[in-house]
């Protein structure tokens, strides 16, 4: 069993959204697991969708940029938020952004041996940035998106300096349409993909993995109804299908108007400009997504509160 301390008590509480001491309970009916914890209190009702549960404390900046029918989106992560406002933090990402859309090269490792100005590697760029600085950075990730013919329409949410902040987004639109139809097309969806964080295009693409723990857990939502057993089926499988419907961008509700599903309002703007549009794909980059909490001295109020160790 793993140990329960303070840390993995408010590391649940920040990811479930659910009270100190369901946390706790929750730690210890499953042994310490983080990821059962988190599922356990879904199914009690105690917890936020995990599509909304991922909040961490790394810090950065998102970076994007188009050039025609291609895009870039880069993250490069940093230990505190004051970096993020660094001028040599912010043109390195900005360069670092504007390597990969112009080599379409998208592999870290490769980006790290790509040359930067000034005769240098971009690995010894962020060297450099490391040393003079002061902490730590990481170049995390990167993603290229191509049309053969259309557009590539960028979008920053909690814009740091232009092109650069704490979500970036790339909807990628394939259409012989004008700029002038796909751009404002391209910044609404690029919108609703930041507020809606879609798992996949569509709804055959998501994880299956992620899928079976939906169902896991609403078969053990079902299982407490007291319903027979041929009616909990019918409502596990009524929740998966919920569950794939808002995950996957083109079936989910437009948030604009929450009625509007984001295949609809793609193939209604192709109609009004009477040529077809296609959603080909979509980048999301959400700083320090997914990347690991580290313990803050918000644990001393858990341990007061929770009667566990910090």
């Amino acid at each position: 069993m793993a140990e329960i301390t303070a840390a993995t008590v408010k590391e649940l509480r920040e990811r479930s959204g659910a009270g100190m001491m369901d946390c706790k309970k929750a730690l210890s009916e499953n042994g310490g697991d983080m990821e059962a914890a988190v599922d356990w209190l879904r199914s009690k009702g105690l917890a936020a969708a995990a599509k909304k549960s991922s909040r961490t404390a790394a810090e950065g900046l998102v970076g994007v940029a188009v050039a025609g029918t291609k895009g870039a989106a880069v993250e490069v992560n940093s230990e505190t938020d004051f970096v993020a406002k660094n001028d040599q933090f912010q043109a390195f990402v900005r360069t670092v952004t504007g390597i990969v859309l112009e080599s379409g090269n998208d592999d870290i490792e490769a980006l790290k041996n790509a040359p930067y100005p000034g005769g240098a590697t971009v690995g010894d760029a962020l060297t450099a940035n490391v040393a003079t600085i002061g902490e730590n950075q990481t170049l995390r990730r990167a993603k290229v998106l191509t049309v053969s013919q259309g557009a590539v329409v960028p979008y920053v949410h909690n814009q740091t300096v232009p092109g650069m902040g704490k979500i970036g987004v790339l909807v990628a639109l394939e259409s012989d349409a004008g700029i002038d139809v796909l751009e404002p097309l391209g910044k609404q969806l690029a919108m609703h993909i930041a507020a809606a964080f879609p798992q996949a295009l569509h709804a055959d693409h998501l994880d299956q993995d992620m899928i079976e723990r939906e169902r896991g857990v609403a078969r053990e939502k079902a299982a407490e109804s007291g319903k027979p057993e041929n009616i909990i089926e019918k409502m596990v499988e009524g929740a998966v299908q919920k569950f794939k419907k808002e995950a996957a961008l083109l079936s989910q509700l437009f948030v604009m108007d929450n009625k509007t599903s984001i295949e609809d309002v793609v193939a209604k703007a192709g109609k009004e400009a009477g040529t077809k549009i296609v959603l080909k794909d979509y980048v999301r980059f959400q700083l320090g997504e997914g990347i690991e909490k580290e313990t803050s001295d918000f644990a001393a109020e858990v341990a007061a509160a929770a009667g566990v160790k910090a």
